[in-house]
């Protein structure tokens, strides 16, 4: 998946300055930067969602490929915002010509967690494996299957399973990731989390980030020492181990103690600081 941009120039904003910086139209740079800063700093102002949903429609910023850079930058922070109405306007983008505007739209659409996107998710998974090869000329599939499949196993969509579960057997790793982990999500077998444990163990250290990540976000508790024994930097398995301990803390809210499962969580991590 490709990783968002964040700009690493920290320039100090108003709301006000930033919904203005996005709605002009003569600089480019500062509509991109104050998109990005509405959804690092998580705006959740009126004003500020009905310009990033003029900015998901703009036709002006061109990166040199095609792409649309503004549009991806407000589909990703209309995500963060969690206002219900950027979910009509994102499930639109999930048919825009740009891969990248639709992979944004569906990780935007998976952390607004509603599900009246499902259909139009599944869609873009037609064709199945056969239709999931690799665009000529460019890095990418011709759809964000990654994206795609994470929001549908977020999501809960157990009517996904049967398009899902081929993707496990993908030739990109990182669909594999996604399709086992929400394979995991969807049907709770251990199968799908130990593909995960064991993709732990691989050459390349991007991927062992991705399985961590995974592993993390579907709270898999029998992966935990196998997260902490990773060739990885230790803030990566931190990450990994922190989501395991909130999903396991979820189990325990019924208890007056903790749980020994969470208890040995808090001691890996603790040897990992």
């Amino acid at each position: 998946m490709q990783q968002e941009y964040e700009p690493s120039d920290s320039q100090s904003l108003t709301v006000e300055e930033a919904i203005a910086n996005l709605l002009q139209k003569e600089d480019l740079g500062q509509r991109y930067y104050a998109s990005w800063w509405l959804g690092r700093f998580r705006v959740k102002d009126s004003a500020a969602i009905d310009a990033l949903l003029i900015a998901l429609e703009d036709e002006e910023d061109r990166a040199p490929d095609g792409g649309y850079p503004l549009r991806r930058n407000a589909a990703r922070a209309l995500g963060k915002l969690g206002d219900s109405r950027a979910v009509a306007p994102l499930i639109r983008c999930l048919e825009f010509q740009d891969f990248y505007v639709r992979e944004a739209a569906a990780q935007a659409l998976e952390m607004l967690g509603d599900r009246s996107c499902i259909s139009a998710l599944l869609k873009l998974l037609d064709g199945g494996l056969a239709a999931a090869k690799q665009v000529p000329g460019k890095p990418h599939l011709v759809q964000p299957y990654e994206a795609i499949i994470e929001a549908l196993g977020t999501l809960g969509a157990a009517e996904a399973i049967e398009q899902i579960k081929p993707f496990v057997e993908h030739h990109f790793p990182k669909v594999q990731y996604a399709a086992a982990r929400a394979m995991y999500q969807l049907t709770r077998n251990s199968v799908y989390g130990e593909r995960l444990v064991k993709a732990l163990q691989g050459n390349d250290l991007q991927l062992r980030r991705s399985a961590l990540i995974d592993l993390g976000a579907i709270g898999y508790l029998p992966a935990a020492e196998a997260i902490a024994l990773t060739l990885a930097e230790n803030s990566m398995k931190l990450i990994s181990l922190r989501g395991l301990l909130e999903y396991q803390l979820q189990q325990d809210s019924t208890n007056v103690d903790l749980s020994q499962e969470s208890i040995q969580l808090m001691k890996l991590m603790d040897g990992l600081l």
